[in-house]
């Protein structure tokens, strides 16, 4: 039986911005917008679903006079985006067993 997959990671946006994430120690709303080409309001929405979740931690701050958000995954996040990748990979596996049979 296949694993089930994280709803919460299961959206694309969500998805994009948690790969983007694991990669680096962290990332502000100006680079995950240009990374993923969401809208402002779309990301805003999937960034506090995340963080709602535990999943990514967000500051609030300012890097002069201009307003910066800053994200990054949480431990817990991690764990998430690793056993999602997992059952991605099992997926993919039964497709090949299926179709060599």
């Amino acid at each position: 039986m296949l694993p089930k997959l994280d709803p919460l990671l299961h959206s694309e946006l969500r998805l994009a911005v948690m790969s983007i994430l694991a990669g680096v120690d962290e990332a502000d709303f100006t680079y995950l917008k240009e990374q993923t080409g969401a809208t402002s309001g779309n990301l805003s929405v999937q960034i506090d679903k995340l963080s709602e979740a535990g999943y990514i931690a967000v500051e609030k701050g300012f890097k002069g006079k201009m307003p910066r958000t800053t994200c990054r995954i949480t431990s817990q996040g991690v764990e998430a985006f690793r056993n999602y990748v997992k059952s991605l990979k099992k997926y993919i596996g039964a497709g090949r067993k299926s179709s060599a049979q």
